[in-house]
């Protein structure tokens, strides 16, 4: 969900009535797992120090509204460095830094990146240097969330390569940090850098990487999420894709 219009910088004002009233239908509901994303807007990577200092406002105020509605997951793109790879990274981990330490209890869930110009996070290397410069006690509150679309935009082969995918993943950056997964196909080939959703099954990837990912027990626990184009009815294609992930669900684990 998003707690804010992601494409404006505009920040909403939550009265604790409105918290209250979130809190209590989510209560009441069957739903069992709440995950926020942020502003697109946000780059915590950019050289631009007017552009940096407005994203980590931004991102301090996501925080803090998943905090007060109880929100416990925020996804977050990584920045996109303009400038210099290892610089951007390393201001990338210093916004992290500052707007946990000042905003208490979400955990941040950073987001594959289809690594179209100078996006950081398209690699699982990358992954794990944006999590490992903050530092303790701030680290553990830092997992991420792979979008399948990303992933094999930047190259990572889920379709012939399941397993050697999630190897690769456990030794750069360890499985128990992903909390997340945006399940979603790719109109784009292989390693096209490119981010355009395809719903799933129906693109490049087919259906076997979502048969995989909703039978392989190691993704049992992982938090899954539709994240495909929902055409002029979205009620309809997301449930059209929720009945389809059910169905391979129900198949053989392996």
């Amino acid at each position: 969900m998003f707690t804010k219009t992601p494409n404006q910088w505009r920040e909403p004002a939550i009265d604790d009535a409105e918290v209250a009233r979130f809190r209590e239908e989510l209560e009441r509901s069957a739903i069992r797992a709440v995950v926020s994303h942020d502003s697109y807007l946000i780059n915590l990577a950019s050289p631009d120090a007017a552009l940096r200092a407005r994203s980590i406002a931004c991102f301090k105020g996501e925080l803090e509204r998943c905090r007060r509605l109880g929100i416990p997951w925020v996804v977050t793109h990584p920045g996109n460095y303009m400038d210099d790879r290892a610089s951007g990274l390393e201001r990338n981990v210093r916004a992290y830094e500052e707007c946990l330490a000042a905003v208490s209890g979400p955990t941040l869930l950073i987001e594959t990146t289809a690594g179209t110009g100078t996006a950081l996070g398209s690699t699982f290397e990358e992954l794990d240097a944006l999590r490992r410069g903050v530092p303790q006690p701030y680290r553990r509150r830092i997992g991420f969330c792979a979008d399948t679309c990303h992933l094999f935009a930047a190259g990572y082969d889920l379709v012939d390569d399941w397993d050697g995918v999630w190897d690769a993943w456990e030794r750069a950056v360890g499985l128990r940090h992903l909390r997340c997964l945006h399940l979603n196909d790719s109109r784009m080939p292989l390693g096209s850098r490119r981010d355009r959703h395809a719903l799933i099954a129906e693109g490049e990837m087919g259906p076997e990487p979502f048969r995989r990912a909703m039978r392989d027990p190691r993704f049992r626990e992982v938090i899954k999420v539709i994240e495909t184009p929902k055409g002029d009815d979205p009620v309809t294609q997301d449930r059209r894709m929720l009945r389809r992930l059910r169905a391979y669900g129900r198949g053989p684990r392996t």
